[in-house]
C-alpha cells in the first residue's frame, strides 16, 4: 500500500506542475477515501497535502479545514512527527482565520504553542514554529481587539527570535509590536519606545542585510510615516516618503528587468528548439542562454529566501510568485503584511497625502491614477467587477477585498480634496459619487467610510456656498465615528460653516461647537486639532470685532500650522484673516506684506476662492491708501477670478449630482447579509489613521457673496453680537 501511496503522490505532484489541480486533488482523495487501509501517517500526509492544494488554488476553505481537523485527530495517535504536527496546526489556524472562526483559531494556536514549549531542548525549527504561532495568535487577538495580549504574543515571538540570534526575525516582531501600538495608542512613551527599538534593530542590520529585507524596509518606513501622521510631524515624514518612493521605483525597475530576461530566455528556448540548427549557431545560442539564465538566477536569489515557503500566505489564498511578495520573515512564518501591489498603492497614497497640502497637484493626480489602476486590477482578480456586491464575495476573499476597497476609498477621498481645493467642483462630485456607490455595494466592509463620506459631503457643500447643508453633514459625520480626533475636526468644520452663515444664531451654534474642543485641544496626539480650532475661534472673534484677541489666537495657530503641518491651504487662509485684521487695525504695511504672501500661496494651490478673498481685502487696502492704479488692476483681476468661480459654481449647481450630495439626509444602504466580516471591517493592517480629515484641510470659509459680509469689517452692523467667551 505504501507503494500505491507513493505513486499517487507522484501523480499529484506531476498534475500540479502541469496546472491540472483537479487531477492532483483526485489522486490525493483516492488515498483519503480508499476502502483499503493506509497507515495513519500516510493518510495524514495526504490530507495535509490536499488541504494545501485546496487553499493554494481554490476557495474550498471548509473542505481544507475538514481534512486538517481529521489529520489533527490522527496525529494525536502518532508519536514524534513534530514538523508535520506544526504544519497541520499552522494550516488549520489559517483556515479558521479565512472563515472568521477566531475562537477555534486561538485554541489551535495555544495547543501548538504548548507543544513547542514541551520539547526540550528546543531545536531551531521548533523556535521558528513558535515564532509562527505567536505571530498568528497576535493577529487573531488584534481582530478581537485584545491589544495587550497581542503585544504579549509578539513579545514572546521577539524573545524566541532573540534566542535564535536572528536579527531580521527580531525586526519582524519589533515592527509588528510598533504596529499594534499605533493602532491602539495607549501612551506616547510606549509608542516612542517601540519606535526606537525598531530604529536600533534596523540600524544594527547594516546596509548589506537591510538591502535583502525589502519587505521589512517598506513595513518599517510606512509605520514611521503613520506615526508621524499621528503626531503631525509632516516635515520629517517627507524623508521617509522619499525613501519609500525610491525603493518602490528601484524594485519596479528590477522586476521589469527580470521580466525582460525571462522573455529573452523564452525566445532563446524557442530558437534552440528549431530542428536542423547549425552547430555554430546552436553553440552561440546555448552560451547566450547560459548567461541569461545565470543573470536571472542571481536576481531571483537576491529577492527570495531560497527556502520553500509555507503555503498559503496568511492573508487571502491567491497564489503569487516571489516577484509579487514583500516577505517580512523567513519560513515557516513566510509573513507578509500586505501583497506588494497593496504596499505599492500605499506608497502612492503617502505621496499624495504629503504632496497635496504642499500644492503638488500634478504629481498627486498622477499618483491617484496610478494607485487606483493598481487597486482596480487587484479587485478584478478577487472577482470584484461591475455589479458585484458584498453578498457575492467568497468569505475567504473578504479580508483582502477589504484592504483594497479601503485603499480605493482613501484615493477617492484625496481626489475629492484635490478637486475642491482647485475649485473643480464637478470632478469632486464625480469622485464623491464613486465613493457613495462603492459604499452602497459594500456597506459592511466599508462601514467605517460612512463618516468620511459625510464629512466630504460637508466639504463639498461648504465649497459651493451651501453652509447650512455643510454643517448638517459635518455633524452627521461626527455622530458616525468613534474617533475623538475625527469628531473634533468635523465639529470645527461645522463651526466654520455656521460662522459663514453669518447670523447671530449660527454664531452661537459655532461657539457651542468650538468651546469643548478648545478646552481639550492640548489632549490630542499631534497639533492638527489645535491648529484647526484656533483658526475657527479666531474667525469667530473677528466676526465679533474682537480684533486683538482674534489676532493673538490666529498668530498662535499660524505658527503651529507653519512649523508642524505644512498645509499651504490652511496657512494661506490664516494669512488672509491676519492680513484682514492688520488692515482693520490700520497696520497697512503688515497687511500688504501678509496678503501678498497669502495670494502667492493661493495661486500655487489654484485656490480661486481664497484668491478672491485676498484680492477683495487688497482692493480695500489700495483704496484706503489712494493707490488707484493698484486698486483698479487688483479689482480687474478679482472680477476675472470671480467670473471663473461663478462659472464653476454654476456647473456644479446644474449637475445631476448636486442636490443628492448636499441633501440633508444620509445615504441609505441595505445590509445585504449577516456574514461575520468583522475582520474586514476592522482590517487591522489598515486601521492606522491615514484618512484623516487633516488631509482635507479647512476649505475656504468665504467662497461666495457672504465674503463681503465678513470682509467689510468697517461696515459691520453696529449691533454687537453676543460675545460669549470660551
Amino acid at each position: 500500500m505504501e507503494a500505491v501511496a507513493e505513486g499517487l503522490w507522484g501523480l499529484a505532484d506531476y498534475a500540479e506542475e502541469e496546472g491540472e489541480i483537479g487531477k492532483a486533488v483526485k489522486c490525493l482523495e483516492a488515498i483519503c477515501q480508499s476502502h483499503e487501509s493506509f497507515l495513519p501517517i500516510v493518510e495524514v500526509k495526504s490530507r495535509v497535502r490536499l488541504a494545501t492544494l485546496l487553499l493554494k488554488h481554490t476557495h474550498n476553505v471548509n473542505q481544507a479545514k475538514s481534512h486538517l481537523e481529521r489529520s489533527q485527530l490522527l496525529l494525536k495517535q502518532i508519536p514524534s512527527y513534530f514538523d508535520l504536527k506544526f504544519r497541520t496546526f499552522s494550516l488549520l489556524s489559517q483556515c479558521y482565520h479565512l472563515v472568521g472562526a477566531i475562537p477555534p483559531q486561538k485554541q489551535t494556536l495555544l495547543k501548538a504553542l504548548d507543544l513547542t514549549a514541551s520539547l526540550h531542548p528546543p531545536q531551531v525549527s521548533v523556535r521558528l514554529w513558535a515564532c509562527n504561532f505567536n505571530s498568528q495568535l497576535a493577529n487573531a487577538l488584534i481582530i478581537e481587539g485584545d491589544y495587550d495580549s497581542a503585544i504579549s504574543a509578539l513579545e514572546s515571538g521577539f524573545d524566541s527570535a532573540t534566542q535564535l540570534g536572528y536579527p531580521e526575525l527580531q525586526m519582524f516582531f519589533a515592527t509588528s509590536i510598533l504596529h499594534v501600538h499605533l493602532m491602539q495608542w495607549y501612551d506616547d512613551n510606549s509608542v516612542q519606545s517601540a519606535l526606537h527599538r525598531c530604529d536600533q534593530l534596523w540600524e544594527s542590520l547594516g546596509p548589506d542585510r537591510r538591502e535583502q529585507c525589502l519587505g521589512l524596509l517598506f513595513y518599517n518606513e510606512l509605520l514611521h510615516i503613520f506615526y508621524q501622521l499621528r503626531v503631525c510631524d509632516y516635515k520629517n515624514a517627507n524623508q521617509h516618503v522619499e525613501k519609500l518612493d525610491a525603493a518602490m521605483k528601484a524594485d519596479s525597475q528590477k522586476m521589469r528587468e527580470a521580466q525582460r530576461l525571462t522573455n529573452e530566455l523564452n525566445a532563446l528556448n524557442q530558437s534552440l528548439s528549431r530542428p536542423n540548427l547549425p552547430n555554430r549557431e546552436r553553440s552561440l545560442l546555448s552560451s547566450k542562454h547560459a548567461q541569461v539564465q545565470d543573470h536571472l538566477s542571481s536576481m531571483n536569489k537576491t529577492n527570495s529566501s531560497g527556502e520553500q515557503p509555507l503555503e498559503p500566505a496568511y492573508f487571502g489564498n491567491i497564489k503569487r510568485s516571489w516577484q509579487d511578495k514583500l516577505v517580512l520573515a523567513p519560513p515557516p512564518i513566510d509573513g507578509e503584511w500586505l501583497p506588494k501591489s497593496a504596499v505599492y498603492a500605499l506608497v502612492d497614497l503617502m505621496v499624495v497625502i504629503f504632496g497635496r497640502p504642499r500644492g503638488l497637484f500634478k504629481e498627486c493626480v498622477k499618483r491617484i491614477q496610478s494607485g487606483m489602476r493598481t487597486i482596480q486590477a487587484e479587485l478584478e482578480k478577487l472577482g470584484i467587477t461591475d455589479g458585484v456586491r458584498e453578498v457575492d464575495l467568497q468569505h475567504s476573499a473578504i479580508w483582502m477585498a477589504g484592504v483594497y476597497l479601503m485603499l480605493l476609498m482613501q484615493f477617492l477621498e484625496n481626489k475629492v480634496a484635490v478637486e475642491l481645493t482647485r475649485s473643480e467642483f464637478v470632478e469632486a462630485q464625480e469622485a464623491l459619487v464613486q465613493m457613495k456607490e462603492w459604499f452602497i455595494r459594500f456597506p459592511t466592509i466599508l462601514q467605517a467610510c460612512e463618516s468620511i463620506i459625510e464629512m466630504l459631503r460637508g466639504q463639498y457643500a461648504h465649497s459651493v456656498g451651501c453652509y447650512s447643508e455643510a454643517a448638517f453633514h459635518y455633524i452627521e459625520a461626527a455622530k458616525l465615528t468613534g474617533s475623538k480626533s475625527m469628531q473634533a475636526m468635523c465639529q470645527v468644520y461645522a463651526a466654520v460653516s455656521y460662522i459663514c452663515i453669518g447670523d447671530a444664531e449660527s454664531s452661537s451654534q459655532a461657539l457651542d461647537l468650538i468651546g469643548p474642543i478648545y478646552r481639550m485641544k492640548d489632549s490630542f496626539v499631534g497639533v492638527r486639532e489645535q491648529a484647526s480650532v484656533l483658526f475657527a475661534y479666531g474667525l469667530l472673534l473677528m466676526r465679533q470685532d474682537e480684533y486683538e484677541e482674534a489676532r493673538a489666537r490666529l498668530a498662535k495657530g499660524l505658527q503651529i500650522a507653519h512649523n508642524s503641518m505644512g498645509n499651504l491651504q490652511l496657512i494661506a487662509q490664516y494669512l488672509t484673516i491676519l492680513g484682514h485684521l492688520a488692515l482693520a487695525l490700520h497696520d497697512t504695511v503688515q497687511a500688504r506684506e501678509i496678503l501678498r504672501s497669502s495670494l502667492t500661496l493661493a495661486k500655487k494651490l489654484y485656490d480661486i476662492p481664497t484668491q478672491i478673498w485676498v484680492l477683495s481685502v487688497l482692493t480695500g487696502l489700495y483704496k484706503g491708501l489712494g493707490e488707484i492704479g493698484n486698486e483698479m488692476e487688483n479689482e480687474e483681476y478679482r472680477k476675472k477670478r470671480l467670473d471663473d468661480l461663478q462659472t464653476k459654481l454654476a456647473d456644479a449647481h446644474s449637475s445631476i449630482h448636486h442636490i443628492e450630495l448636499i441633501d440633508k439626509v444620509r445615504f441609505e444602504v441595505q445590509q445585504l447579509h449577516e456574514l461575520d466580516i468583522k475582520r474586514a471591517m476592522e482590517s487591522q493592517s489598515m486601521r492606522v489613521s491615514l484618512d484623516i480629515p487633516e488631509s482635507v484641510g479647512l476649505t475656504n470659509p468665504l467662497p461666495s457673496s457672504s465674503a463681503s459680509r465678513l470682509l467689510d469689517l468697517d461696515n459691520l452692523d453696529n449691533r454687537r453680537r453676543g460675545k460669549r467667551k470660551i
